[in-house]
């Protein structure tokens, strides 16, 4: 998580809906594209997998056939680099730690084992 705040800041996101990311689904910060993206992702990450027929449907309203498997290889790769992470505890650097602090926290978002 906290890499992916310093990263969607990097990106051009503004603060204020990374920190509002949470709220996706009522908030008017979002598109209903980025609305079915967050929740394909939340779906594609879950154990065991949740995206349905209609979800896909859904997606293919809004992006490609081309974005939603660039989509699909991100929801993957961060999946595999958040369970190898948090296996190994890797410690987080100081710039995402500063983002994290900044803009998550106050949502949950703690060190834990990362820290140093």
């Amino acid at each position: 998580m906290a890499h992916n705040a310093g990263g969607s800041l990097q990106q051009g996101i503004p603060a204020e809906k990374l920190e509002k990311v949470w709220e996706f689904r009522t908030s008017p910060l979002f598109s209903d594209a980025e609305r079915i993206a967050l929740e394909f992702a939340i779906a594609a990450a879950s154990q065991p997998n949740d995206v349905s027929d209609e979800m896909f449907a859904q997606m293919k309203q809004h992006w490609n056939e081309g974005q939603i498997v660039e989509i699909t290889a991100l929801i993957s790769y961060f999946g595999f680099m958040n369970r190898w992470n948090d296996t190994m505890a890797t410690p987080l650097e100081d710039h995402p730690v500063e983002k994290a602090k900044k803009h998550i926290t106050g949502h949950g978002w703690h060190i834990g084992k990362h820290g140093r």
